[in-house]
């Protein structure tokens, strides 16, 4: 029983989004499948981390999600940027039922046991939020990830997933690091940067003893990440 993650998938089965035209993302998704299935077995978990589908609704991103459910182990789904299918929980749990996606959960203001680890997470919000509304939206966020932390199964080791990045170029979300430092987090993994540029100003490493690591699917050559 592994765990892996990914993130940034940005699968468009089911709309003309291609990101092909985009450099390193040609024959992307043959090369998702290829590598998934090398790493990937049955009895594994992987977090995909946000922005999983460009479909606007269920509907649109119901081929991405049976894309999904047709590859090894169970999914937990979480919100990213791009997102716009996203629903209620309620509404997407049902969806998933409905049409037999068996092997994909959401990830939202709860938890997940993996093995010894309480696998939690949440979006996040801009690293340079400046603006009255975005305060309120990184608020909501470190809510967010405080409830999951808070669902976690005592005795696990909570690892924490989120889109975006905690820090990006000397910038830090201070109320999210703020959750990840007093609620002693030695793990933290996230999407949402891509090209190799924006990747040397993201937090990587090892700081104020949280382990931080990108795992955007260009990023990872889109091979799912073994967390564990």
């Amino acid at each position: 029983m592994a765990l892996f993650a990914i993130a940034d998938l940005h699968l468009s089965f089911g709309c003309d989004k291609p990101m092909d035209v985009f450099p390193g993302w040609k024959d992307y998704t043959k090369r998702l499948e290829e590598r998934w299935k090398k790493v990937v077995g049955e009895g594994d978990t992987v977090v995909v981390a946000g922005d999983i589908s460009w479909g606007m609704s269920l509907q649109e991103a119901e081929k991405d999600f049976s894309f999904l459910e047709s590859l090894p182990g169970e999914k937990l789904l979480m919100k990213g940027n791009h997102d716009y299918w996203w629903s209620t929980r309620n509404k997407v749990d049902g969806f998933f039922q409905e049409h037999g996606f068996r092997t994909l959960h959401i990830l939202h203001n709860n938890s997940y046991t993996v093995g010894d680890f309480a696998v939690c997470g949440t979006r996040g919000w801009l690293y340079n939020s400046e603006t009255e509304e975005d305060q309120k939206i990184v608020n909501r966020e470190a809510g967010r990830l405080r409830m999951s932390l808070d669902s976690a199964e005592p005795g696990k080791e909570p690892v924490v997933f989120l889109h975006y990045p905690p820090e990006f170029d000397g910038m830090a979300c201070r109320e999210i690091t703020e959750v990840l430092q007093e609620r002693g987090i030695k793990k933290c993994y996230f999407g949402h940067i891509h090209g190799g540029e924006a990747a040397k100003r993201v937090i990587s490493g090892v700081h104020d003893g949280i382990r931080y690591q990108l795992i955007a699917g260009d990023y990872l050559k889109f091979e799912p990440l073994l967390v564990r």
